[in-house]
């Protein structure tokens, strides 16, 4: 029922927050080095060329190195732009200055884009607060992902980017809540669904 689901997902994000914002300097470290790798296993996994990521905040798992190198790399990259109606629209990054959206979130200051330039994505890197073993995210309760994840078709591949203690044997989850198609932690990737490579 969902009057029980709401507050697990409280209390289970509650719990990942915490145990992120006690994290070392050199755990992070450790972490976003990891994620690095791992990231760009999965660009060249799937030979990428359009890339969708969020700019990690400091007590996400990190993206913004593995955005610099995608953006070297000359791959296009978008990031998602949160509306005040609840959908996100999406811009294209190459570096540079960093506005915030109406959500606090970091975003790019470039041009912004509809939610349909997701589309365009050859894979996609989502946030979470945790994953389950069958690709059930938890995500943070608002909602945006899942309304984004939602429109998606077959040609995108969509991988949440958590910690290794987050990879679970199950969430809480609600008929609106989107599944992924893999998980990339630190330390591995996790193919969950078979996808054309």
């Amino acid at each position: 029922m969902v009057e029980d689901v709401v507050p697990s997902k409280r209390a289970l994000r509650a719990e990942v927050r915490e145990r992120r914002r006690i994290m070392t300097t050199s755990e992070r470290e450790a972490a976003a080095a990891g994620l690095l790798t791992m990231m760009q296993s999965v660009v060249d996994q799937y030979v990428a060329g359009r890339i969708a990521c969020y700019l990690s905040t400091n007590d996400e798992p990190p993206t913004r190195e593995f955005i610099d190198w995608a953006v070297g790399q000359n791959l296009a990259v978008y990031l998602p732009v949160a509306r005040e109606d609840g959908l996100m629209d999406w811009a294209p990054y190459e570096g540079g200055s960093e506005g915030i959206d109406f959500a606090g979130m970091p975003i790019p200051t470039s041009e912004v884009l509809g939610p349909i330039a997701l589309a365009d994505a050859d894979v996609v890197f989502v946030p979470a607060a945790s994953v389950a073993e069958d690709g059930m995210r938890l995500g943070w309760g608002r909602g945006y992902f899942d309304r984004a994840l939602g429109t998606l078709g077959s040609g995108s591949t969509v991988f949440a980017v958590v910690y290794d203690h987050e990879v679970v044997d199950d969430v809480p989850r609600e008929h609106h809540d989107q599944a992924v198609d893999g998980i990339v932690t630190p330390t591995r990737v996790i193919y969950l669904r078979s996808t054309t490579i």
